[in-house]
């Protein structure tokens, strides 16, 4: 490796490094994106979710391309996608991947929606979403969806993630 190839690396190390303190300090509400297929039921924790538009109403969640998540929302066409609630930090761990990966679903109180995609009942919101576009990005894939179904609960304290770790939001 020539001295110019190492000095690249090690820039693009330390802005990785910078790029995940500075997102460390982004806050987000944790979500739950899921898929089935048949018996399988996958899911992910996500912070990278945001609304896209309302007309038509749209969200757009970051999945790992290498997920088998990601190659379950193409092949069923949609995915379910749920806000988590402040008491809801176990489900977020389960998904985040502590604990055994066929564990997961033990954690929450689960139902399918008509499209057979995990429902996490008692979110802030659980959305059944079709999905409606995608965009490869690096090492991750934007999934764009459509809401078919919304199930909004009376209660909306989300669970947040700030500062790597989780926390709740109060009014000023």
């Amino acid at each position: 490796m020539s001295a110019e190839s190492a000095q690249a690396t090690d820039t693009a190390t330390e802005t990785q490094q910078a790029f995940r303190e500075a997102m460390a300090a982004l806050a987000a509400t944790a979500c739950v994106v899921t898929a089935a297929q048949g018996n399988e039921r996958v899911g992910r924790t996500v912070t990278a979710a945001l609304s896209l538009a309302v007309d038509p109403p749209s969200l757009l969640v970051s999945i790992d391309a290498r997920a088998r998540l990601a190659s379950l929302i193409r092949a069923q066409g949609g995915f379910s996608f749920a806000m988590l609630q402040a008491d809801q930090q176990a489900v977020a761990e389960a998904f985040a991947g502590k604990g055994p990966r066929e564990r997961r679903f033990e954690h929450g109180r689960w139902e399918s929606w008509p499209s057979g995609h995990p429902r996490l009942r008692g979110s802030v919101a659980s959305m059944d979403c079709a999905l409606a576009g995608e965009i490869e990005t690096g090492d991750h894939v934007l999934f764009i969806g459509h809401p078919q179904r919304i199930d909004l609960s009376e209660s909306r304290s989300p669970l947040v993630w700030h500062g790597r770790r989780f926390n709740t939001v109060h009014p000023l």
